[in-house]
């Protein structure tokens, strides 16, 4: 499948849509893997109806074998098709938010591999909001499975050259197709939509009031019982660069030594942030951090930050997205751990 780990592979290529999209239709036709944009981020992407090549993506991403990957498709009625039971809420809320950043959960026809499912009986499907995502999957003919394009656990890109940095050595010749900066820049909204109620499994930039004014959803931190995660997202620790991350209470302003420190990088979110090169001020608006956060890290984390701090971080149901992230990137990486080669 292309899978070399770091055995000198051939350099990723970056390539624009029009370059790129037929060779990128017949490389997900046969089986091999392609780095593509959507609105929420850059995605790895394979035929979600080949085992083999799903099981390239885990092993490219050093992906637990337990945490499912989300299925693209280009219409409505392909999403239909990967479900053995299409309810009153997942049409509901494809007509509303789709094609849009949010995924949902729907009993797995017998089409899907379990290996997409992580041994479970659900699968992750949405509609992705940009243009050439769809006309890529169209023109593969196949519906497309792709997690984010980084390694397992990393900050997800909103690059094309965020993927070539972080899955450039262990992807053989990886397509990347550049379709610019992502525009909502953090994953998708996750809805488990087999029952009558709606739970919202991962938050995003659909929001759960968004979803309430649709259908009706269930108390925060509601599940459907026991069994195989049905959403991406749950790891303690994600979306995590290479050096720590501290998040600051919300009003508490950091030390001038810290601002001061060569080594540590500032992310700023609200009004009159300090002055320093190492500082980057993403707002107060929450989907305008959210679309620049990522891009931030990666900014720190490529310039050798020993740390980054974020600051300002506001509390409220409109932040809930970019406090999930910044939470579980703060996780701190078990001590030994490495991110050893070829799994």
């Amino acid at each position: 499948m292309g899978i070399t780990g770091r055995l000198n592979p051939v350099a990723a290529r970056i390539l624009t849509l029009d370059a790129g999209l037929t060779e990128a239709a017949a490389r997900l036709r046969t089986g091999q893997l392609i780095a593509f944009p959507t609105e929420t981020v850059y995605g790895l992407g394979a035929d979600a109806l080949n085992a083999e090549a799903v099981a390239a993506i885990f092993e490219a991403k050093g992906r637990p074998a337990t945490n499912p990957v989300i299925v693209h498709v280009a219409d409505i009625a392909s999403a239909r098709a990967l479900s053995t039971e299409w309810t009153p809420l997942a049409d509901a809320l494809a007509q509303r938010f789709w094609p849009g950043p949010l995924t949902l959960v729907v009993r797995a026809s017998m089409d899907v591999p379990s290996i997409v499912m992580a041994g479970g009986s659900t699968v992750g499907i949405r509609i992705p909001a940009h243009d050439g995502a769809r006309a890529l999957i169209a023109a593969a003919g196949c519906p497309v499975a792709a997690p984010s394009a980084n390694r397992s656990e990393a900050i997800s890109p909103t690059l094309a050259v965020h993927v070539a940095a972080g899955l450039g050595d262990w992807v053989d010749d990886l397509l990347i197709i550049d379709g610019g900066d992502c525009q909502v820049g953090i994953e998708s909204t996750v809805v488990d939509v087999t029952g009558d109620v709606a739970i919202v499994l991962r938050p995003g930039d659909v929001s759960e009031a968004d979803i309430a004014e649709v259908v009706a959803v269930a108390a925060a931190g509601a599940m459907r019982g026991a069994g195989p995660a049905r959403s991406p997202g749950q790891a303690v620790r994600h979306y995590a660069p290479r050096c720590p991350v501290d998040v600051l209470p919300f009003g508490e302003i950091p030390a001038m030594e810290m601002v001061a420190d060569n080594s540590v990088w500032l992310l700023w979110m609200g009004e009159n942030p300090p002055q320093g090169e190492r500082v980057v001020a993403l707002g107060m608006d929450p989907k305008a951090v959210a679309a620049r956060l990522y891009a931030a890290m990666h900014q720190a984390d490529d310039a050798g930050a020993r740390r980054i701090v974020v600051a300002g971080l506001p509390t409220g149901p409109a932040w809930v997205a970019v406090a999930d992230r910044l939470r579980r990137a703060a996780v701190t990486k078990p001590a030994g751990v490495m991110d050893s080669g070829k799994k």
